[in-house]
């Protein structure tokens, strides 16, 4: 790379230039590190939450003993956001019509290759390239990260981590369980983003009283809205959960319809030395047809709350488990439906 300056001056005198410039093959991508003390009867929980800055440079130079900085700026998604086009609703067309307008464009594809035969050609517009460029920026609407003294980053000598910023909080320790899919209890704390920089979206490695657990994503998070991180299995919470009825037949006189009845029970005990908050997630069908009806049934333990987190059909009971304390949730529901349909049970996709 050369740069050429042009200087005119009417007498000799001393001068420093300052060249900046963007480079290509430079980026950072922000990792983290979060350890966890679940304290004792007498210390409180504290959560340790280490920002890094993962740096990949492949420009060409070293970059030696220099000051560096990141920024939450995020080039790669350029300047203007997406721009949604009308969503038209139209009657399927059949197969067949389907066929025939595929072999009538086949045809006129063959036609317009003959006609363009005496035509001079034009390379296809290609899509616009995303750069990715180390870019350092202030103001109102990003963060700055100045890494603390001088650093040295070979070019192409693969990814260097680099600590930026600590943070220590106190997070809310509860246990929870989604017996339904996994009848493991998983420690979790959620806590609030104070400082002014958000929270990046990155990976996060995860340590409980000082013992590596495992790794996670870390969702972006910014300031004052709530993260939850889980630090693994908490073997002291014994999760059980059984089917104890299950019910098809058929109801009405006139119009037949199909039943299908489910009661489940799930039981949850602890063995912690000190109280818990503990949270059990469970849920029942939900509908998209008007002759599909759901209801729960009388026996159902109240939950606290429904549809968590917009997940419809989600329930949760929450409880503050004293040491060696068991309790129960029950959980019933009846799905009526058309005798001449058939019902399937599928995740919804989002």
């Amino acid at each position: 790379m050369e740069v050429r300056i042009d200087l005119a001056a009417d007498a000799g005198s001393r001068a420093t230039f300052r060249v900046s410039y963007t480079v290509r093959g430079a980026r950072w991508a922000p990792l983290y590190d979060a350890r966890l003390d679940t304290g004792t009867r007498e210390r409180k929980p504290a959560l340790e939450l280490i920002r890094r800055a993962e740096i990949v440079q492949q420009t060409g130079e070293d970059w030696s003993d220099v000051a560096l900085a990141v920024s939450t700026v995020r080039t790669a998604k350029g300047g203007s956001g997406p721009e949604l086009r009308p969503l038209v609703v139209r009657y399927a067309e059949p197969a067949s019509a389907l066929k025939g307008s595929r072999v009538m464009q086949e045809r006129a594809a063959l036609r317009d290759d003959r006609t363009a035969e005496n035509m001079p050609a034009f390379a296809p517009a290609s899509a616009p390239v995303q750069e990715q460029e180390a870019a350092i920026e202030t103001g109102g609407y990003q963060a700055l990260f100045r890494v603390p003294g001088r650093v040295t980053v070979a070019t192409n000598e693969g990814a260097k981590s680099l600590r930026i910023s600590t943070a220590t909080i106190a997070p809310d320790l509860l246990v929870r369980a989604a017996p339904a899919l996994d009848e493991t209890a998983y420690l979790e704390a959620s806590l609030k983003n104070a400082e002014e920089a958000p929270l990046l979206a990155g990976r996060v490695s995860l340590y409980r009283d000082g013992i590596f657990v495992g790794r996670g994503a870390l969702a972006l998070t910014p300031k004052d809205e709530t993260l939850r991180l889980g630090f693994g299995a908490d073997e002291k919470v014994k999760v059980a959960r059984v089917l104890t009825r299950r019910l098809e037949g058929s109801a009405g006189i006139i119009s037949s319809a199909k039943t299908d009845e489910r009661e489940f029970k799930t039981t949850v005990r602890s063995g912690h030395s000190r109280p818990i908050r503990i949270v059990v997630e469970d849920q029942i069908p939900t509908s998209e047809i008007a002759e599909i009806q759901v209801e729960m049934l009388p026996g159902t333990t109240p939950p606290n709350e429904r549809d968590v987190r917009d997940r419809r059909g989600v329930l949760a009971w929450s409880f503050d488990a004293a040491p060696g304390e068991a309790k129960e949730i029950k959980l019933g529901w009846r799905l009526r439906w058309p005798g001449d349909k058939v019902v399937a049970y599928e995740p919804r996709r989002p």
